[in-house]
């Protein structure tokens, strides 16, 4: 269950995950509360961080971003220098949506959404440059069948009926 967070809470970030342009009347009207106390539960979940951002989310086929690859990266070092250094760099790489360190043999995971195997190359190239690197495995999407920013919210009545 997560922290603080009650059964509206949970609803109110729901709907939003799928639809984050839902009016306040609209949203409040999904979950059976009034306007003002679903604002004020909006603001407060945002002021808390449960909300971090509102985004659109964009099809990448439609900006010609249509390769992902899955990039499995070992460290060449495990010093704090080497971490802060390829984090900072890897992070500021828009290619890279997203980097994740790592337990087990793999150091580091990237997603990274490019043109084509020429724009992956050149994303590679300056990859490699960032640190030193021991190992660099890519794997290349050939199909996208689920994709999504929606996180698993599970409300109390949920565990009940469980």
């Amino acid at each position: 269950m997560a922290r603080g967070l009650d059964d509206i809470d949970r609803r109110i970030l729901r709907e939003l995950q799928n639809d984050a342009t839902l009016s306040i009347a609209d949203l409040a009207a999904r979950i059976n509360l009034s306007q003002t106390p679903c604002w004020k539960r909006i603001q407060k979940l945002e002021a808390g961080g449960a909300i971090e951002r509102r985004v659109a989310i964009v099809n990448p086929d439609a900006l010609g971003l249509g390769l992902t690859v899955l990039v499995a990266i070992e460290a060449g070092a495990h010093s704090d220098d080497w971490l802060r250094r390829f984090t900072e760099k890897a992070r500021a790489m828009p290619e890279v949506l997203d980097l994740y360190r790592m337990a087990g043999e793999t150091d580091y995971e990237l997603r990274v959404v490019v043109a084509d195997m020429p724009a992956y190359d050149a994303f590679y190239k300056k990859l490699i440059g960032l640190a030193p690197l021991r190992n660099v495995t890519s794997r290349f999407v050939m199909e996208r069948i689920k994709s999504t920013t929606n996180l698993p919210i599970v409300l109390d009545r949920d565990q009940i009926a469980a």
